[in-house]
């Protein structure tokens, strides 16, 4: 299949670039110029297209695995592949950054390249909450073995009652 479409692509940019079309894909489209439209070879031929149009169509709207986080392998098995959802990373770090004391409310989110936690504090120094967050969600990445540790992003808010 990738070999045909590497061909194919490979003819076209050769004509753009001037060149005489390959003899076999010039024999194709003599093939299917000629041809009734009824003929069972061109039926086949525009049911197998159609076909493979419908498959990369559904692969592409398909999320595939873009909600999981890929887990470093064990060093004695690398072949051996594990995934974390992103929800529950997000849940774990939230858990992680709520027992930071002086924070009063979390929210954690994990994208693929970065973690963005948005905290607010309560009675202590913003400075102090934001370094002890740093290190607890660190930490906690480091338990998760994720493969690529997202980039951490942390927003602080003061609590004012």
């Amino acid at each position: 299949m990738f070999v045909v479409v590497g061909a194919l692509l490979y003819d076209v940019i050769a004509v753009r670039a001037g060149h005489r079309a390959g003899a076999w894909r010039t024999r194709l489209v003599e093939e299917a110029t000629t041809r009734p439209v009824d003929d069972p070879w061109l039926l086949a031929t525009g049911a197998v297209a159609v076909i493979l149009g419908l498959w990369l169509l559904i692969l592409a709207v398909t999320p595939g695995l873009r909600r999981l986080l890929p887990l470093r392998a064990p060093e004695d098995s690398p072949e051996l592949g594990a995934w974390l959802d992103r929800r529950s990373a997000a849940l774990v770090l939230r858990d992680a950054a709520m027992r930071v004391p002086g924070i009063s409310r979390a929210r954690v989110r994990v994208g693929r390249r970065r973690i963005i936690a948005r905290a607010e504090v309560g009675l202590r120094d913003t400075a102090t909450v934001r370094s002890e967050l740093s290190q607890s969600l660190q930490e906690e990445c480091r338990k998760l073995a994720l493969a690529h540790t997202p980039r951490l992003t942390i927003r602080l808010h003061h609590h004012t009652h």
